[in-house]
């Protein structure tokens, strides 16, 4: 069971805990941080506080969840940068998440925030896809995937988006069962 703090060159991941909630809440109620999705901005900081509690009784559940992204300094973790990691979701699959603020995009973050996620998922169920749920617009986020070595294994309507035209994809590292992607997408 995965457990705790990883860290990767830059960054340190931590189990987020209710202190964090102030930083979260900020992360998420950044518009930028949504400009491909704005309906997604938390508004209130209830809204975060919901995340917050899923993920860590997903920790205490599971053993693992979405991390805290904290920029890695000689002396210990420095600012928030962001919230990703692996969840159980939907089924048997992980669903791969990764939010980081727009100051820190294109620095390759997201690359290490992936390994590491990847990495603790394997080490927990290897047996269990990894799978990135995006919207297709988000070229980043698309970007990441591919750049992690996902593999696009659908494309169709994003079932309850407030845009009816939107479109998602489901990125995976290995084949996934028409069924499993019906009930990831929302369409079984």
């Amino acid at each position: 069971m995965v457990t705790g703090t990883t860290t990767t060159p830059r960054l340190v991941l931590s189990p987020p805990r209710q202190a964090d909630l102030a930083e979260l809440h900020a992360l998420h109620a950044d518009p930028g941080v949504w400009a491909h999705f704005p309906s997604g901005r938390h508004a209130t900081v209830e809204a975060t506080a919901r995340i917050l509690t899923e993920t860590i009784a997903g920790w205490e559940e599971r053993g693992l969840d979405f991390w805290t992204v904290r920029a890695r300094l000689d002396e210990g973790p420095g600012a928030l940068v962001g919230m990703g990691g692996c969840r159980l979701h939907r089924g048997p699959v992980w669903n791969l998440y990764y939010r980081l603020a727009p100051t820190v995009w294109g620095q390759g973050l997201a690359q290490e925030l992936i390994a590491a996620a990847r990495a603790a998922a394997a080490a927990q169920h290897p047996e269990v896809p990894v799978v990135a749920y995006l919207l297709e617009h988000n070229d980043g986020s698309r970007r990441a995937a591919e750049r992690a070595g996902l593999q696009q294994v659908w494309r169709g309507p994003d079932v309850g988006n407030p845009d009816p035209d939107a479109v998602r994809l489901v990125y995976a590292d290995r084949e996934v069962d028409v069924g499993m992607l019906g009930v990831v997408t929302g369409q079984a």
